[in-house]
């Protein structure tokens, strides 16, 4: 058998089955892999070793009942955006640096009941607000990847959700949680050359998950392949009581999707999507995906979008003026960090400055200014009319077509040092998946191609909401047409 920390989850659960190897030599053999590799890479921010062994044993008891469950066994990632009852939880923030809460997240609770075993708690961007996973109050996540020119110079992996990309393509989790606001799993997963997917808003509960912009948020998995992904997806959607926006309709297995064609199928391809300046090397990509899909039996068509171009400006109005209300809540006074003032108000101020960091700052300042009186119309409430624009080009798309497919990522990962200063150039990363935020729809990243500099380069399907199963089904045909082996140069 291969090194465990090679198997995709898919191929950890036949080999538990198989009795091949234990989920305790499964788990220890990730937490080897941690231990040599985070100091380097920075994804884990919190290791829950001893816990992780003891839900293992628990796990093989079980197996050797005949009781197992569907994730018996198979050690994941958890984004530090879920609370997870008894360990702590920082959403990488100083202010929340102490957090330690007394509840655990839908999402990780229901991976929790189908035997998953948690390995830590997974770096990012601070509340999730950037695409660099460089504004974690713990330190950067390096990119497993480097360029084949210049090895040395580190690599962002994307974000917000970098340490769970990262994670993953490192082998240091078969699978991981991730959130989705903007493309914060599509983005990473794209710059790892892994696979990622935002469900469709209200397909998992967002309770337990720490707030940015309640509108968009969405959790979601990465994972190796495609199929890994179906299999996470399905443990960790369905309906919640205690989230108002969750769906309450069946959830679909997802697997049994993945390998099922595009024989038939229309694929949208949007001409708003090619931009000016667009990186010759993703263009051609996306050609030859689409090419694939032909091959496969698919029907390509042209189609628009055209308040697509709007998108990024929507969203930067949106989310930031979401987030000045849902970071509001740390103020010093009920949980997280405080610092002592000489009354309320110096409290609140010394609280936040000490707590928050400069990206999340500036998302508050910009989100408070276009919620505040004189600017709420101007900014705000046009902005949620353009957002029902670009729901609505979507609706009509989908009388023409069953998917889309478009390329992940305007280029590939770049080097921390390249866009930090300018954070309008990082927030042009956002570009390709917005939209689907917006309209609340399925976007799935799937690795398709090396650049030219050996760094992997990815494609996206959007989809109508509610029918991942066709957005896997098209993700599937372009992984097996890929043929996508690479791996990275840092990996357990």
């Amino acid at each position: 058998m291969m090194r465990p920390t090679d198997l995709t989850l898919a191929e950890g659960l036949e080999a538990l089955d198989k009795r091949e190897i234990s989920a305790v030599e499964l788990t220890q053999a990730f937490l080897e892999a941690i231990e040599r590799l985070n100091p380097r890479l920075n994804a884990y921010i919190t290791v829950t070793g001893e816990k992780a062994l003891a839900d293992a044993a628990a796990s093989d008891a079980r197996r050797a009942k005949g009781e197992a469950r569907a994730l018996d066994g198979i050690p994941l990632g958890i984004k530090d955006l879920f609370c997870t009852e008894g360990t702590r939880t920082t959403a990488g923030s100083n202010i929340l640096g102490g957090f330690v809460p007394p509840y655990e997240s839908t999402v990780s609770a229901n991976l929790k009941r189908d035997g998953a075993v948690f390995l830590g708690k997974l770096n990012l961007d601070e509340f999730a607000m950037g695409s660099s996973n460089q504004t974690s109050a713990f330190g950067a996540v390096e990119n497993p990847w480097s360029r084949a020119n210049d090895p040395d110079r580190r690599l962002v992996p994307g974000g917000s959700s970098g340490g769970s990309a990262a994670a993953v393509a490192a082998r240091l989790a078969m699978g991981a949680t991730a959130t989705d606001t903007g493309g914060s799993i599509r983005q990473p997963a794209a710059f790892c050359g892994i696979t990622g997917i935002k469900p469709t808003y209200g397909r998992c509960s967002r309770w337990g998950i720490v707030a940015f912009a309640s509108s968009l948020d969405q959790a979601g998995p990465v994972a190796r392949t495609v199929e890994d992904n179906a299999i996470l997806l399905r443990s960790m959607a369905g309906h919640d009581p205690k989230d108002s926006t969750s769906a309450n309709l069946p959830v679909p297995d997802f697997r049994a999707a993945v390998g099922r064609g595009v024989k038939g199928l229309r694929i949208g391809v949007p001409a708003e999507y090619r931009l000016d300046g667009l990186a010759p090397e993703i263009a051609a990509l996306w050609d030859q995906g689409l090419e694939w899909l032909r091959a496969e039996g698919a029907e390509i068509v042209p189609i628009s979008l055209p308040h697509a171009k709007y998108a990024l400006p929507t969203y930067y109005v949106v989310a930031p003026a979401e987030a000045s209300s849902n970071l509001a809540r740390y103020d010093g006074v009920r949980f997280g960090l405080r610092e002592n003032g000489s009354d309320l108000k110096d409290l609140y101020e010394r609280t936040r400055a000490r707590g928050f960091g400069a990206e999340v700052r500036r998302r508050i300042m910009i989100g408070t200014y276009v919620l505040s009186a004189g600017y709420y119309d101007a900014y705000y409430l046009k902005a949620q009319k353009v957002r029902a624009l670009i729901r609505r080009d979507f609706e009509e798309a989908w009388g023409k077509v069953d998917a889309i497919v478009t390329p992940a990522t305007p280029s590939a990962a770049f080097a921390m040092d390249e866009k930090q200063d300018d954070p309008v150039t990082m927030y042009l990363n956002d570009v390709f998946t917005v939209t689907a935020n917006l309209a609340g729809l399925p976007g799935l990243a799937v690795p398709a191609g090396l650049d030219g500099q050996g760094l992997p380069l990815g494609l996206q399907v959007i989809g109508r909401a509610f029918d991942e199963e066709t957005v896997f089904a098209v993700g599937g045909a372009i992984e097996r047409a890929a043929g996508f082996t690479a791996s990275p140069q840092v990996m357990a």
